[in-house]
C-alpha cells in the first residue's frame, strides 16, 4: 500500500514537474473534479476552471509562452486543517515570445485529498496578464 504524499510534498513535486515542463504528469496530480480559481483574473480570462480535463487545457500550452527556470523562496504555511496549505512563492524564467524576463509572485491555497489536488486558488499578479508576450487565454496558439 502506498502511503500518499502530504499536500506539501505533492506542491513540491508538481514544481518539480512544472521546471520539466511535464504538463501531462502534473496534470495528473489533479481530481478528477478538482477546481481551479483565478480570484484576480482581469476581464477576459478565466476565473475558474472545473475538472482535471479542463485545468489540463487551460495548462497545455504554458510552456510555449512561459519557460520557468526556477521556483526560488518557496515556503509552504501548514493550515489547521492537514489537507490544506497555504504557499508563498515566485515563479523566475522567460517569456518565450519576447524573450524577456518573467519574474512573478504567487499565494496559492491548495487542497489535496486522496493525494490529488482537488482546490487550488491562485492569487497571482493580474497586471501581468498586460505584459508583452504574455498569453493566458491561448489566442496565439
Amino acid at each position: 500500500m502506498t502511503i500518499p504524499m502530504t499536500a506539501a510534498e505533492l506542491y513540491r513535486h508538481g514544481l518539480e514537474l512544472l521546471l520539466e515542463k511535464d504538463i501531462p504528469a502534473w496534470v495528473d496530480l489533479w481530481s478528477t473534479d478538482g477546481v481551479l480559481e483565478f480570484p484576480f483574473a482581469p476581464e477576459g480570462l478565466p476565473s475558474r476552471l472545473d475538472g482535471k480535463a479542463a485545468v489540463g487545457a487551460y495548462m497545455r500550452h504554458y510552456p510555449d509562452h512561459v519557460d520557468l527556470h526556477d521556483f526560488p523562496d518557496v515556503k509552504i504555511h501548514q493550515t489547521t486543517v492537514p489537507e490544506t496549505i497555504v504557499v508563498e512563492m515566485r515563479g523566475v524564467g522567460r517569456l518565450v515570445q519576447t524573450d524577456t524576463p518573467y519574474d512573478m509572485t504567487y499565494i496559492a491555497v491548495v487542497t489535496v485529498e486522496d493525494g490529488l489536488i482537488t482546490s487550488y486558488r491562485d492569487y497571482w499578479n493580474p497586471l501581468a496578464a498586460s505584459l508583452p508576450g504574455v498569453d493566458f487565454t491561448g489566442a496565439n496558439r
